[in-house]
């Protein structure tokens, strides 16, 4: 029988086609710009997600810290989310590597970061203070998706406000879908791009960070400081162009799948989920009985689920609807 692993859209294995893609991609070596894989790749990037230029990094922590070293100098600070990947789980890289300090507020529920809390949080021009220089935005944040009014809005607020505006967009196909856009509707109003190639797309290994020449221009300088210049790399860079070019659309097949399984789970007493707030491929539940009982009873039927405090589900390209409602009465029987 299979596993089903539910932690992460990280988790997938490269299909038998990317593989080949991968096998067959020609070579050279990217810290001298000639791996012909690489630069196709970051050539698709940049005209997806409407920016001039995009740099190839090795993860979406490498992609967000470039960006916040391409935007602040030393003792500069960036405007973030409390909850946010790029200040919560990337081990305090901007104030370790880029002296940048982070201010950290609350998000809402859907999301979004109040642009009103924030103003009041912008440090004044005095040299007590760090210099604000940019906001960072994550869409999507937990599963849920920044309307595209807020971002508009967003825009004008760092225009104003003299801030650049940097987005993890680690799943912005996955924004992008479940709202049917292209995804240019969402990044046109940021100045730098993150996006994941191994978050849903599927593939094994990447990011990329878009912007314009000048940006990515500065990102490779910092790329090749912190370790992220690659040699004949074109083999991991093919999988992402499949990806790109393969594994969008298909994202709303995770989506679906994520909300029969919500809805499903919803039902069982001693499991509470606000199914309204399930816009993506990412679940997150409220679990009335031991969580590490949970997880070895499903680890028994092949099924991995994360270890916290709270439950957090992942739905991808190597989950099927047939895993879903598998997944379903095994939940039913363990809390029956």
């Amino acid at each position: 029988m299979k596993q089903i692993d539910l932690r992460s859209d990280t988790v997938t294995k490269p299909s038998a086609a990317m593989l080949e893609a991968m096998v067959k991609a020609p070579v050279g070596d990217d810290v001298y710009g000639e791996d012909p894989t690489i630069n196709k790749l970051e050539a698709l990037a940049a005209k997806m997600l409407g920016t001039q230029d995009s740099i190839f990094c090795t993860s979406g922590t490498q992609s967000n810290l470039l960006a916040l070293m391409v935007h602040c100098e030393r003792g500069d600070e960036y405007i973030v989310g409390q909850l946010a990947h790029s200040y919560r789980y990337e081990g305090g890289g901007a104030a370790v590597f880029g002296s940048i300090q982070p201010q950290p507020l609350d998000f809402e529920a859907d999301g979004t970061l109040s642009l009103e809390k924030v103003s009041q949080f912008i440090k004044p021009d005095d040299y007590h203070f760090a210099k604000t220089a940019l906001l960072c935005l994550e869409n999507t944040h937990a599963g849920k998706v920044l309307p595209l009014e807020y971002l508009s809005e967003a825009k004008k607020f760092a225009r104003d406000k003299g801030l650049m505006l940097h987005l993890d967009g680690a799943r912005i196909f996955n924004a992008a879908v479940k709202l049917k856009v292209d995804v240019k509707e969402i990044t046109k109003y940021f100045d730098t791009i993150s996006c994941c190639l191994s978050k849903g797309l599927g593939a094994p290994v990447g990011s990329v960070l878009c912007g314009s020449k000048n940006q990515i221009k500065k990102a490779r300088r910092w790329r090749k400081v912190l370790g992220g210049g690659m040699r004949q790399a074109g083999i991991l860079a093919a999988a992402g162009i499949f990806a790109l070019s393969n594994n969008i659309q298909r994202l709303e097949d995770d989506h679906d799948n994520a909300l029969v399984l919500a809805r499903g789970l919803a039902k069982i007493e001693g499991i509470n989920i606000d199914v309204d707030m399930v816009q993506t491929n990412i679940i997150f539940a409220d679990i009335k009985a031991d969580m590490g009982a949970l997880c070895n009873f499903l680890k028994e039927k092949k099924i991995i689920i994360g270890k916290s405090n709270r439950l957090r589900i992942v739905t991808h390209l190597d989950i099927s609807r047939e895993d879903i409602d598998y997944t379903i009465k095994a939940f039913k029987a363990f809390f029956n």
